[in-house]
């Protein structure tokens, strides 16, 4: 499959595309190049719709994985007002941008890397929450990664697209991971391989507008991941040794 990766030079595709590569031909679309220079590489900002258009031609699926700057998910105090500017730019207006470019370039499938900062109290639903419980976050990032999910909606009943959103939790390195469960209890960050097989399954998978809760807590103590085990397939492999 030929996939966009919008964003891909961040954190995130640092982490993942290397495996994600394993299985398909990406192109990064990125203010800046991405780590692997054998990669792809279209230069350009999720706001500039002409260059959307651009780089989403010949692909069959886009990979929405744009940050913008990083931002503390708890409160406002965390910068000048550009960054707030910026995370609507990214995860809202660009959101809708590339999904549009996508449509009129007849490309119906994308993923969002969305996150569980769409909840209130630090990232994490309320006990016994699941992806049915509505988001409730207003912290800028919580609540521009929540906007994002809409925008994905509107699209499949508006252009008849699918999109699944990823509610990511905190994905790290397998070394990082394995540091944070050192005290032997599970955690719910998730390691950089079973956040590519997540995303592998989500790219596959096409049933209009999903969410799903992508999360290394493997024993669920605290968040329901029955939804991706039972339409993606996917649960975490890693495991305390």
């Amino acid at each position: 499959m030929n996939v966009l990766v919008i964003g891909g030079s961040g954190y995130l595709g640092t982490l993942v595309l290397p495996l994600l590569a394993e299985r398909h031909r990406l192109r990064v679309f990125d203010p800046r190049p991405p780590a692997d220079p054998a990669l792809e590489y279209v230069q350009g900002s999720v706001c500039d719709y002409a260059a959307l258009t651009g780089a989403v031609e010949g692909t069959d699926a886009v990979l929405y994985m744009a940050m913008g700057h990083y931002i503390p998910v708890n409160g406002d105090d965390w910068g000048q007002i550009e960054s707030h500017s910026n995370a609507f730019d990214v995860s809202v207006k660009g959101l809708y941008l590339a999904l549009h470019a996508a449509h009129q370039a007849g490309v119906q499938h994308a993923v969002y890397t969305s996150s569980m900062s769409v909840y209130g109290d630090n990232g994490l639903g309320r006990n016994g929450s699941d992806e049915d419980t509505p988001p409730d976050s207003y912290s800028v990032y919580g609540l521009t990664k929540r906007m994002g999910e809409e925008v994905c909606r509107s699209a499949c009943h508006r252009w008849e697209m699918s999109v699944n959103a990823l509610r990511l939790y905190m994905p790290v390195s397998e070394e990082q991971w394995l540091a944070e469960a050192a005290c032997g209890e599970p955690t719910p960050w998730t390691t950089s391989e079973d956040t590519a097989r997540a995303l592998l399954a989500a790219l596959e998978y096409r049933d209009g507008f999903q969410a799903f809760t992508i999360s290394g807590d493997y024993e669920q103590r605290l968040l329901s991941i029955a939804k991706s085990k039972r339409l993606l397939g996917w649960e975490p492999l890693a495991r305390l040794r």
